[in-house]
C-alpha cells in the first residue's frame, strides 16, 4: 500500500483499529474496542501484585532470617541483603534485552514466571524437606551448610525470575495503550500511577500478612502461601491472553546504536549540514515512531549525511548511513546516562529501608494492646501506605490542577517529579539520624534493657516519608525510562529504572565497607556487631549530605534536558490541542 493511502486509512480507521505496530493474539491488527487499555492491563497488574507480594515478603524479612536462622552478624547480613537486592534489580538489564531482542514481552513474562515459581518451590522445600531444613535456633549457633546453599540458590533463582518478569511485565502493560491516540495516551500516564498502587498493595500484604505468618506461624507456611498465590496469578495472566496487544521483538536494540556510532566516526571529516532537512530520514517506520531532529550531540548527525545521492539510500549500508530517527534514538540513550547516575544517591537511601531500618525495629518495643507484637518487618508497611497516599493525591488532585495551570499533559514534567522525591529522601535520612540518636541515648542509659522501652512507632516518620518520596521518584523513574528510550527497547528501559536501585544496593554495600574501614582505623567503627555498638545515626547524616549535594547536580542536568520529540500522526493530530512544553528542559524551582 502506498504511504499516502496508508495515512488516509489510518486517519479514517484510527478510532477502530490500532496502528502502532502491535498485533492481537492471532497476529492481526488489534481492534481498539476489544483489546488493550484497562481491560488488558488489569490482568497484568494482577500478576505484578503477586510478584511484589512474594518479593517484599522475602526481602523485608531477609535480614532477620539471615541473622536469626543463618546466624550472620549485622554487617554481613546487611551486605548479603544488599547483594541479593542488587542482583535482583540489575538482572532485569539482561531480561529486558532478551524481551526486546528475542522472545517478546509476553513470552519473557511466562518463562521468567516459571523460573520465579521454581525458586519459591525450592524455598518451600528448604523449610520442609528434613535433609534441607535448618537446625533449630536453640540447638545451634551456625546454619547447616546444605540449608544455607539451598536457601541462597532459591532466592537467587527468584532474582533470575525477577530479571525477566519486572521489565517485561511493566512495559507489556504500558504497551496496551496507544501513544498515537490522545485518550489512550492520557490513560497511559495514569497507568504508571495505578500500576504502583497494585505494587503497593502487594507490598502491603507482603510486609504484614506474610511477615506475620513468618513470625508467628512458620517460614514454611509463608513460603507455601507465596507459591500458591503465584500459581493463581499466573493462571489469571494467561486467561487475559485474548485481550492483550503484542509487539514482535525487533532484534538487538544495541545494534542500530552501534551502527550510528560507526557511521558518525566514518564520516567525521564531513562538514555538518547547515540545514537539518538535508539529513536522511524515511517517511515511516514499520516498528516504532519517527523522531524529530534535535540540536544536541551534533557529531552524531553526521551518521545521517547522505553522501551518494545517485544510489538509493535504502541500498546503502546501515554501518555507513543512518536515519535521523536512529541518530535521535542514540542521543536519547546517551542523554539518559547522566540522569541515571544522578539518581543513584536516592537509591542508596531507599536501600536502608530494607536493611538497617528494619533491623532497628527489632530492638524497639513492638507490642500493642494485650501483648500483640508487631513483626519488625511489618513496619515497612508504612512506606507502602505513604506511597499509596502520595500516588493517589498526585493522580487525583495534583495532576488535574497542574494540567490547568501549566498546560502540560502530565501536570509537571517527569524530571521535576523525580526531583521532588529526592527532597523527601534527604528528609528521610535526617529524620532517621535523629531517631537513631535518640534510640542510642536510651540504650546507653540502660545497657541491660537497651532501647526496648522505646516504641517501634518512632520509626514511622522515616518509613512514611520515604514512601511519599517513592511515590514521586520511583514512579517518575518508571515513566521516564519507559517513555524516553527508543520504542524498540522499552523493556530495557524499565530495566534501566530497576538498575538504579540495583546499582545503588551494590554501592551501599561498598559504602558500608569503606566507612567501616575508615571509622575503625580512627577509633570505633560505625557498624558494630549489633546496633547498640554502632553509629548508624552518623551514617544517615552522611547519606543526607551526599544526597543533598547530588540534588544540585541533578537540578542542573534536569534544566538542560531535552525530551523525546516524536512526529505525531493523523490520529493524534485530531486530538484537542494542548500547550505541551515537553521538549524544553526542566526548571527545578
Amino acid at each position: 500500500m502506498e504511504p499516502q493511502k496508508r495515512a488516509e486509512t489510518r486517519e479514517v480507521d484510527g478510532e477502530k483499529w490500532v496502528y502502532d505496530s502491535s498485533v492481537d493474539h492471532k497476529g492481526r491488527v488489534p481492534l481498539r474496542e476489544r483489546t488493550g487499555v484497562w481491560r488488558a492491563s488489569l490482568f497484568i497488574i494482577a500478576i505484578e501484585f503477586s510478584e511484589r507480594l512474594s518479593y517484599f515478603g522475602i526481602a523485608t524479612s531477609l535480614i532477620i532470617y539471615l541473622t536469626k536462622v543463618i546466624h550472620q552478624d549485622l554487617k554481613t547480613a546487611a551486605k548479603s541483603v544488599n547483594y541479593w537486592s542488587g542482583v535482583t534489580t540489575v538482572m532485569p538489564l539482561f531480561g529486558g534485552f532478551v524481551a526486546d531482542a528475542c522472545l517478546g514481552r509476553f513470552s519473557t513474562v511466562l518463562v521468567s514466571s516459571m523460573i520465579y515459581l521454581l525458586g519459591l518451590i525450592l524455598l518451600t522445600m528448604s523449610q520442609y524437606v528434613p535433609s534441607l531444613k535448618a537446625c533449630e535456633e536453640s540447638m545451634c549457633h551456625e546454619a547447616r551448610k546444605v540449608h544455607e546453599m539451598v536457601f541462597f540458590f532459591a532466592i537467587y533463582l527468584i532474582s533470575v525470575g525477577t530479571g525477566g518478569h519486572k521489565p517485561s511485565l511493566e512495559s507489556f502493560g504500558a504497551d496496551q495503550f496507544d501513544d498515537d491516540h490522545c485518550e489512550e495516551r492520557k490513560k497511559k500516564m495514569s497507568y504508571f500511577n495505578w500500576w504502583n498502587l497494585g505494587l503497593c498493595s502487594g507490598l502491603l500484604l507482603g510486609v504484614t500478612l506474610i511477615v506475620y505468618t513468618q513470625d508467628h506461624v512458620s517460614w514454611g507456611a509463608a513460603d507455601i502461601s507465596l507459591t500458591v498465590v503465584m500459581v493463581l496469578s499466573l493462571a489469571i495472566f494467561i486467561i487475559g491472553r485474548p485481550f492483550y496487544r503484542y509487539r514482535a521483538p525487533s532484534g538487538s536494540p544495541l545494534t542500530p546504536m552501534l551502527q550510528v556510532l560507526v557511521a558518525a566516526i566514518r564520516k567525521r571529516n564531513l562538514p555538518h549540514p547547515s540545514n537539518p532537512a538535508e539529513l536522511y530520514q524515511v517517511s515511516r517506520m514499520d516498528n516504532g515512531r519517527l523522531l524529530c531532529h534535535t540540536k544536541k550531540l551534533k557529531f552524531l548527525d553526521k551518521a545521517a549525511i547522505l553522501e551518494d545521492t545517485e544510489n538509493s539510500a535504502k541500498k546503502q549500508s546501515p554501518w555507513r548511513l543512518a536515519t535521523v530517527t536512529k541518530v535521535e534514538e542514540m542521543k536519547l540513550v546517551l542523554n539518559m546516562i547522566p540522569i541515571w547516575l544522578a539518581t543513584l544517591p536516592f537509591g542508596i537511601c531507599v536501600a536502608q529501608a530494607s536493611t538497617f531500618f528494619i533491623k532497628q525495629g527489632t530492638t524497639l518495643n513492638r507490642k500493642i494492646g494485650n501483648g500483640f507484637e508487631i513483626p519488625a518487618a511489618s513496619i515497612y508497611s508504612l512506606a507502602a501506605i505513604g506511597m499509596i497516599i502520595s500516588v493517589t493525591i498526585y493522580e487525583k488532585i495534583l495532576v488535574p490542577t497542574l494540567r490547568r495551570i501549566t498546560g502540560n499533559e502530565r501536570g509537571i514534567k517527569i524530571l521535576q517529579r523525580i526531583g521532588i522525591g529526592m527532597l523527601f529522601s534527604i528528609t528521610t535520612m535526617i529524620v532517621a539520624a535523629i531517631v537513631e540518636r535518640k534510640r542510642l541515648n536510651i540504650a546507653d542509659k540502660d545497657p541491660l534493657k537497651g532501647s526496648i522501652s522505646m516504641s517501634v512507632f518512632w520509626l514511622a516518620p522515616q518509613f512514611f516519608i520515604i514512601g511519599i518520596g517513592d511515590g514521586f521518584t520511583l514512579v517518575g523513574l518508571q515513566e521516564y525510562f519507559y517513555d524516553q528510550v527508543p520504542d524498540s527497547m522499552r523493556s530495557l528501559g524499565i530495566a534501566f529504572y530497576l538498575s538504579v536501585i540495583g546499582a545503588a544496593n551494590f554501592i551501599s554495600s561498598l559504602l558500608i565497607t569503606v566507612v567501616d574501614h575508615i571509622t575503625e582505623k580512627n577509633g570505633k567503627s560505625w557498624f558494630g556487631e549489633d546496633l547498640n555498638n554502632s553509629r548508624l545515626d552518623n551514617f544517615y547524616w552522611l547519606l543526607a549530605c551526599m544526597t543533598a549535594a547530588n540534588l544540585f547536580v541533578y537540578v542542573s542536568l534536569a534544566r538542560r534536558y531535552s525530551y523525546k520529540n516524536v512526529q505525531r500522526n493523523m490520529v493524534v493530530a485530531a486530538c484537542p490541542p494542548e500547550n505541551n512544553n515537553n521538549n524544553k528542559g526542566d526548571l527545578m524551582a
